[in-house]
């Protein structure tokens, strides 16, 4: 795995640090105004809350409960959705933070938890999906009988940092991804149809699942930016802190003892013989010190 850069604090950057961010979703409004609109049964649901362990002050909580249906649709859901509608050939990073509540529950079956779906809005799985089943995150690019081309193991109440780069196409041989996650690079550019035939996707995140789920399922995300470089989702660490000054370190070995009591006993008497032995003392005593 390739390490890229250490993620925690990146939320709090101030925005003038992204140069070429396109698009925030970050909830760090307060609310959820930065989305085009939501599909949910009732505002707790998807609550703006102070973001748990985040550097950011707010987050998302997206809770489903069984026959949770706001669009009377396939499934469980409560999600946000941006129309993005990127084009044809058009090249993104986007990065965001998603949580499993420690209470989330293990079914084997789909929860999808992020998704690009078709513009057309019907039907069956959208181009691009990241979803658990069981105790394994995936995700999956093009036609709904794809396979999964990235998994990981599930743990709950810790926070996965994703960076997902996208070259958006109907072409397989055109479109791409590409997966950080935690700062490594966990799926190499890997081609594939990222659209439809000729539909456009928008992004939708919250959390839908497969209706035979019992128990309430909470998911938290934060932090999503859509930008046009890796620099705008990767930015340089900060330098290292200069060491401190000579005269600020501390003195604890016995030759730095040794070296300041023969400095005191042969340079501050003032005879003859004393004076001559001072310029070796004088010597160690400035050795100690630039070390």
């Amino acid at each position: 795995m390739k390490r890229v850069f250490v993620f925690l604090g990146l939320i709090a950057l101030p925005v003038s640090t992204w140069a070429d961010v396109v698009w925030r979703g970050d909830f760090q409004t307060g609310d959820r105004s930065q989305w085009s609109g939501t599909e949910m049964v009732s505002a707790d649901r998807l609550q703006i809350i102070d973001a748990p362990g985040r550097p950011g002050r707010y987050a998302l909580r997206a809770l489903v409960r069984q026959f949770d249906d706001p669009i009377h649709a396939s499934g469980n859901r409560n999600e946000l959705f941006y129309n993005s509608h990127e084009p044809m050939g058009s090249e993104y990073f986007y990065r965001w933070s998603t949580m499993f509540d420690p209470s989330y529950p293990s079914y084997r079956t789909w929860q999808v938890f992020t998704q690009w779906h078709q513009s057309a809005g019907c039907c069956g799985s959208p181009p691009v999906e990241f979803y658990v089943n069981g105790e394994t995150m995936y995700l999956r690019v093009g036609p709904t009988d794809a396979l999964p081309l990235w998994n990981t193991p599930l743990v709950r109440g810790v926070w996965y940092d994703f960076v997902f780069h996208v070259r958006w196409s109907d072409n397989p041989n055109v479109g791409f991804v590409e997966l950080y996650l935690n700062g490594d690079l966990v799926l190499a550019r890997t081609r594939a149809a990222t659209n439809f035939p000729g539909q456009l996707n928008y992004l939708k995140q919250g959390l839908y699942r497969d209706v035979v789920i019992v128990p309430d399922g909470i998911v938290y995300h934060d932090g999503m930016i859509q930008a046009t470089s890796l620099d705008d989702v990767f930015p340089p660490p900060p330098p290292p802190p200069e060491p401190p000054h000579a005269t600020n370190r501390t003195v604890s070995r016995p030759r730095d003892i040794k070296a300041i009591k023969s400095f005191f006993m042969t340079c501050i008497p003032s005879s003859f013989f004393a004076l001559k032995k001072c310029g070796r003392a004088h010597r160690n005593m400035y050795a100690l010190l630039i070390s």
